[in-house]
């Protein structure tokens, strides 16, 4: 008789294993099992300005603040080494990064290297390659790109996600999609999930926890990001969490029911400090984990 593995071929062996790699998420435990703890971190892009002229101290603020995990992005370029040594001084730790994937495309080894050195298990890039974004074929083509480099990145233990802005729910002429949807038909929910900024789906003109809902299972980091509109002739405006129009209700209701394990609290920009508008989401949003 031959043996249960004998079964599968080589191939299919590998996708197992790359499978079972993406369920044994460390990150995947929290939101794994029932009564889960809702996990809450900081995008280190909202603090770039600051870190600019001291980045240790702005880590060292930002862990004071109470923060203890972080997404790695719009910081002063570094060797991974650094990164880590920064982050480890700090108190820190990097659940994710935002990165571009063509450095990946291009020397996948160094890449990889460099990151897991950081210590990140996801990672997201922050937008479509600049050179399929202009026609519905190109879009498809940039999947394809991202669902190669999603199974390759899963194989070695780093899960893949898309970060979107407004324009994703924009359509390409004669498909009734948004361009978000069929980047998302497109690739395999084992090889690309999708990192949604709710702040960005919501000014897009679709409801947040509507899409947290759609994309069940697929979505295990969201940017938590609130947005005040333009309206009465005032300006759209990014504000703290908690202070502008989404409907935090029913996002953490629909988090729970979607497998939400990370809270990204984002802003790209605010009235005031960063270190002002990021201790008051702070006290927003960790009102809410449990």
């Amino acid at each position: 008789m031959k043996s249960q593995t004998a079964l599968y071929s080589r191939r299919e062996v590998l996708g197992i294993l790359g499978a079972l790699a993406v369920t044994a998420h460390p990150l995947l435990s929290i939101a794994a099992a029932g009564g889960r703890k809702r996990g809450m971190a900081l995008q280190l892009y909202t603090m770039r300005e600051p870190a600019k002229k001291d980045l240790a101290g702005t880590l060292k603020k930002v862990r004071e603040m109470g923060w203890e995990y972080v997404q790695w992005s719009g910081m002063p370029t570094l060797p991974a080494e650094q990164i880590r040594a920064e982050l480890d001084k700090a108190g820190l730790k990097a659940i994710t990064a935002h990165h571009a994937m063509e450095p990946f495309e291009q020397n996948y080894a160094e890449q990889l290297k460099f990151w897991r050195t950081v210590g990140i298990k996801d990672i997201a890039p922050g937008g479509m390659m600049n050179d399929c974004k202009a026609t519905l074929q190109d879009w498809l083509k940039g999947a394809q790109r991202l669902d190669t480099l999603g199974a390759k990145l899963r194989g070695d233990g780093i899960r893949l996600s898309y970060h979107n802005h407004a324009w994703e729910f924009e359509k390409f002429p004669g498909d009734p999609r948004y361009k978000l949807d069929i980047l998302m038909e497109a690739t395999r929910p084992g090889n690309l999930c999708a990192e949604l900024d709710l702040a960005w789906a919501y000014t897009g003109g679709v409801d947040p926890a509507a899409y947290i809902r759609k994309y069940k299972g697929r979505c295990p980091m969201v940017h938590a990001k609130d947005v005040i509109k333009a309206r009465d002739g005032k300006k759209q405006q990014l504000v703290p969490l908690g202070q502008g129009d989404l409907n935090w209700t029913e996002i953490f209701k629909a988090g729970d029911e979607a497998g939400i394990e990370w809270y990204i609290y984002e802003q790209d920009n605010g009235q005031g400090s960063p270190f002002d508008y990021t201790q008051a989401s702070y006290a927003f949003l960790s009102k809410h984990m449990r």
